[in-house]
């Protein structure tokens, strides 16, 4: 199967599941303009190398679905996916107990995503603010990021200053800037 990026929604819903069809009716609604690729599932860096491409120059992100050790506080981490994830750096920066991976359930409550499929656009989601934005400097340096409308089928490629303004004002989340 070729990936062709094309720009905006679908022309038919056939097939996509309710958060992706919120994902592109919010996207809309706030004037975000994006281009998206179908592919085949992506459940790991490796399969998204292709998919990297096509949406070039935008960076990948690795979306990390993290908490404390006493499953009371829960974080998405935003971090280039060239760089490496220490607990220890983050906790350390966010005055924070050793993070750990989070539980699928709470991603599933809190974020309505999989595994596979962390996206900083599950937050539209999280309508009680569970979940903390960690933002990895670098990120915010580029123009351009990719990543999945709340299902690893797609892929969107965003202005990373619609994301972190426009989005994240209307989904009523702020986010933390960290270094790694």
């Amino acid at each position: 199967m070729e990936l062709e990026l094309v720009t905006g929604r679908p022309t038919t819903n056939d097939g996509r599941l309710e958060k992706e069809i919120r994902t592109y009716d919010l996207l809309d609604s706030l004037g975000i303009e994006y281009e998206r690729v179908d592919h085949e599932e992506a459940n790991t860096m490796e399969a998204c190398l292709a998919i990297d491409e096509v949406l070039a120059p935008a960076v990948i992100c690795k979306n990390l679905f993290l908490c404390n050790a006493q499953k009371t506080k829960f974080y998405l981490l935003m971090i280039r996916e060239d760089k490496k994830f220490l607990t220890k750096d983050i906790s350390k920066q966010i005055n924070s107990a050793r993070l750990s991976f989070g539980p699928a359930e709470y991603m599933e409550q809190f974020l309505d995503i999989t595994p596979g499929s962390v996206s900083v656009l599950g937050l539209m989601n999280d309508k009680e603010n569970n979940v903390t934005l960690l933002v990895d400097e670098d990120v915010l340096k580029a123009e351009y990021f990719g990543c999945h409308p709340c299902i690893n089928t797609s892929s969107l490629r965003l202005k990373t200053a619609d994301v972190f303004g426009k989005f994240l004002e209307a989904v009523h989340h702020e986010y933390t800037v960290v270094k790694l």
